[in-house]
């Protein structure tokens, strides 16, 4: 029996997400045995961002209108620029991501993808790390940023960038499994 059998957990993503920041941690957790669904705002395909330029396209699995929280055992944040700053706009993106905080469910976010983490106004005093340029944004939302690799706070995982992503990986897949986390 794999790690995450009977686990399901959803990737909420927009248009112009980081392409591996996607899919590595989609197949990794498939791998373990986990449902993954792609949530977005819109239906059909979205397109990722890969580095420098436009991507591959995937297929959303929900509408984010569609979906519930309580469908879900965990989340999972890609980052990218484009992305985190069209979710935060979202104010049914910023609600389901707080539903997963609330609950203290895993949730896994990766690079710029901790930008969305401001918007739900729980991260105060959570300590997490994210790609550098957010620093003084998750600073000013109360949280604690260091730069390291990964970071785990009470089932909350935060990387910095895709050469992050093994380990971002390993202890998404660590907290997922342990399940709700319960932050003082």
């Amino acid at each position: 029996m794999a790690r995450l059998d009977n686990r399901r957990v959803a990737i909420l993503t927009e248009e112009g997400f980081e392409q591996v920041e996607l899919t590595s941690p989609k197949e990794a957790l498939e791998n373990e045995g986990a449902k993954v669904e792609v949530i977005s705002p819109h239906s059909g395909r979205i397109k990722a961002w890969n580095h420098t330029d436009w991507g591959i396209e995937i297929d959303v699995d929900k509408e984010l209108s569609q979906a519930s929280p309580d469908d879900y055992d965990a989340l999972v944040l890609p980052g990218g620029v484009m992305n985190p700053d069209k979710l935060r706009q979202n104010k049914e993106a910023v609600a389901f991501v707080s539903a997963f905080l609330d609950e203290g469910k895993p949730v896994a976010a990766i690079c710029h993808g901790p930008q969305m983490l401001i918007e739900t106004g729980m991260i105060g005093g959570r300590t997490l790390t994210s790609y550098p340029s957010l620093q003084t944004d998750l600073k000013n939302a109360g949280a604690h940023w260091i730069d390291q690799e990964v970071v785990v706070d009470h089932g909350l995982v935060t990387s910095r960038t895709p050469k992050d992503l093994d380990a971002f990986n390993r202890k998404a897949i660590e907290e997922i499994s342990e399940g709700q986390h319960h932050h003082a």
